[in-house]
């Protein structure tokens, strides 16, 4: 019993650890452009919201309409920006385009079509939000329900 409380504690400290500091992982924008998540999103105290959703994920989608409809108010008041994350495979990626086409969002939108960040960050599901100031991840949010853009809206004042 002692032995498996130890391995959970080091586990859950790695994990911690793990989601302090964005990882250094390159990934393509929907216009086929490069970005390293460490080093392309690092502007001296301006807020990253990155937000992973994938086309089959309706709560994903709700989220993103969402704070699309606050975010121009909330990056006149705050220096933020939104990066939407596709966790969609290349069974589903085809799917992006056209839905971005039609919900014309202001967000650079980053597709993780092989995981790779996902994965390095520890996501297991999504919608799932990580907010990055100054690289270090400072807040974390998984699953949407309506008005929990408020809440997020709230935490990115208090930074």
């Amino acid at each position: 019993m002692k032995k498996i409380l130890m391995l959970f504690l080091f586990l859950a400290g790695t994990a911690m650890y793990a989601q302090k500091e964005m990882p250094n992982v390159t990934i393509k924008s929907s216009d086929n452009k490069s970005y390293n998540v460490k080093s392309d999103f690092a502007e001296k105290d301006k807020i990253y919201v990155f937000s992973f959703w994938a086309t089959w994920c309706a709560p994903c989608i709700k989220e993103l309409d969402a704070i699309n409809e606050k975010y121009s108010a909330w990056s006149k008041e705050l220096n933020m920006e939104v990066i939407a994350v596709s966790v969609d495979d290349s069974r589903t990626q085809k799917r992006v385009k056209p839905l971005l086409n039609g919900k014309k969002w202001p967000y650079q939108v980053l597709l993780d079509t092989n995981q790779d960040l996902k994965r390095a960050l520890g996501i297991a599901n999504v919608p799932y939000t990580i907010v990055v100031k100054n690289k270090k991840v400072v807040y974390v949010h998984n699953g949407y329900s309506q008005g929990a853009e408020e809440e997020l809206y709230n935490k990115l004042k208090e930074l």
